[in-house]
């Protein structure tokens, strides 16, 4: 083991800040020696000390030439990382964030793209589409190759995550990230995003086995399976929409802002699609309700125009199923227009029960805008105070007057009739009298129960500042009173002092 030594060129014998500071490096040394040893007691007996860093690190030279470089703590463990990984762990964290939203936004553009080939493709299917034509297989060769853009960038996506997911909680395995949830929801998403009608590539595969000359749409009778199944993967391609929200949470201010995420964290809060849906309601409601009627209406007509083309009924047009699908979104049901086909019947259940939860939403927001805010709910109750008030003390008046004319019936001794009208006209006075009595009294307790908080605790500082003042007036004056009652007790020394000498002086004259 190498001892520590002093240089002694250094050292200056006349300086004591030097020897301070020479002590401490010796101590320094000999610590890290001291590790050495408990190290090297762990270690193969066949390792040999090359030299001894005093940062914390133990360099051993076996038979190799490469070193290898050990940190230590003073306890003998593995230090913490050094603050330059901890940065470059955040600027790896912040290039996968932004590469994150890239491929997000990349398989949204993707996703929405096949969808618009899909309607293109059973739009202009009877109308373009001719025996021989290659649109259509050029067509679905371009939603596929979508659909394969959209695969390659869910992949790059949850790679990135599990990625991301690495550098949060400093694991070196990315098998650890590999859950069963996380696996399930991988499997699902490639699921959903791989559907895509390919009816078009068996009736290229029946054209060259069979006679058949025309391609494969929607609004033909020939091969009812595989026009069902067309029509079924082309209706499940609107799943791939779940890419929206994705994008929004990504996207959103609330998850971008530094202060969100702070507060955020002290409160526990998780920064889900829910919460940035709440957040958007209370900001903007009619804003993001009207956008996702609108784009649920147009989803759902356009969705039951394919499911009841087939049929040849009017329900097969876009203006009837406009009509359709908004008097069942409103939930009116008129009955003139009524869905054929099974996978009509299922658009409109969906829609009725996105209809009744729109309208539960949309009152919610009505109630909210209607109704009155504190300052406006405090003039409004105000105002009626006052007029209940006003209206009070006309009845209370009206009672000493009809008590006056019934008091001055029974002094002239009138007749009965004219007595037991005034008697009548008091006790309605009396009833109006307590009936708006009653209604001030409910109105303020009402108006009490609205005492806000911030009101409570102006009212509450102000009490306590002035329970404070009063405090301290109270001291300054227990404090002039001690002072006095100190001056008081010396003077009253000094003339018991005085008394006493003057009855020592004259004491031997009274003698």
């Amino acid at each position: 083991m190498p001892s520590p030594t002093r240089d002694d060129s250094k050292v200056e014998t006349g300086q004591s800040e030097d020897g301070s500071a020479d002590r401490s490096q010796t101590g320094e040394r000999l610590v890290c020696a001291l590790e050495m040893e408990m190290t090297n007691c762990s270690l193969h007996g066949c390792s040999k000390v090359d030299c001894v860093n005093c940062d914390g690190s133990i360099s051993r030279n076996g038979g190799d030439s490469a070193e290898v470089s050990v940190p230590l703590s003073l306890s003998g463990k593995r230090s913490v990382p050094m603050e330059g990984e901890n940065l470059y762990r955040l600027r790896d964290r912040k290039f996968l964030l932004e590469d994150k939203k890239r491929l997000c936004v990349l398989s949204l553009g993707a996703a929405v793209l096949g969808i618009l080939l899909m309607i293109i493709h059973a739009e202009i299917c009877p109308l373009v589409y001719k025996p021989g034509s290659n649109i259509a297989l050029i067509i679905n060769c371009s939603i596929s190759l979508s659909t394969g853009c959209l695969l390659v960038f869910i992949i790059a996506f949850h790679y990135k995550d599990i990625r991301l997911f690495i550098i949060d909680q400093n694991q070196v395995d990315w098998r650890i990230a590999m859950t069963s949830h996380r696996i399930l929801m991988i499997t699902l998403e490639l699921l959903v995003c791989v559907i895509h009608p390919v009816g078009t590539y068996w009736e290229v595969g029946l054209h060259f086995n069979s006679s058949s000359s025309a391609p494969l749409c929607v609004s033909n009778h020939h091969n009812e399976p595989l026009m069902d199944m067309e029509l079924l993967l082309s209706v499940l391609m609107f799943l791939r929409l779940y890419l929206v929200h994705r994008t929004i949470l990504l996207h959103s201010k609330v998850l971008l802002s530094a202060s969100y995420r702070s507060i955020g964290s002290l409160n526990n809060i998780n920064f889900t699609f829910r919460f940035v849906l709440k957040v958007l309601m209370n900001k903007y409601p009619g804003r993001t309700l009207l956008v996702f009627i609108l784009f649920f209406w147009l989803t759902a007509s356009w969705m039951l125009t394919l499911c009841e083309r087939k049929t040849q009924e009017t329900t097969g047009r876009i203006d009837t199923a406009l009509w359709l699908i908004a008097i069942t979104f409103l939930t009116v049901g008129y009955g003139d227009v009524s869905p054929k086909t099974s996978c009509g019947k299922a658009v409109c259940l969906l829609t009725g029960v996105m209809g009744v939860a729109c309208t539960a939403m949309l009152v919610a927001v009505v109630t909210k805008t209607l109704a009155l805010n504190k300052g406006e709910k405090h003039v409004h109750f105000f105002m009626l105070d006052i007029q209940i008030s006003k209206r009070i003390r006309h009845a209370a008046a009206n009672v000493l007057r009809e008590c006056w004319l019934l008091h001055r019936t029974n002094l002239i001794k009138s007749n009965r009739g004219e007595q037991r009208r005034h008697q009548r006209c008091l006790l309605e006075a009396i009833r109006v009298f307590r009936h708006l009595r009653l209604k001030q009294r409910k109105l303020r307790d009402y108006v009490s129960e609205m005492v806000d908080l911030p009101k409570m605790q102006m009212i509450m500082c102000d009490l306590s500042a002035n329970w404070n003042n009063s405090y301290r007036e109270l001291e300054q004056r227990i404090l002039s009173m001690e002072q006095k009652l100190d001056e008081l007790s010396r003077c009253f020394h000094q003339t018991s002092e005085l008394l006493s000498h003057v009855l020592r002086n004259r004491n031997p004259e009274i003698r």
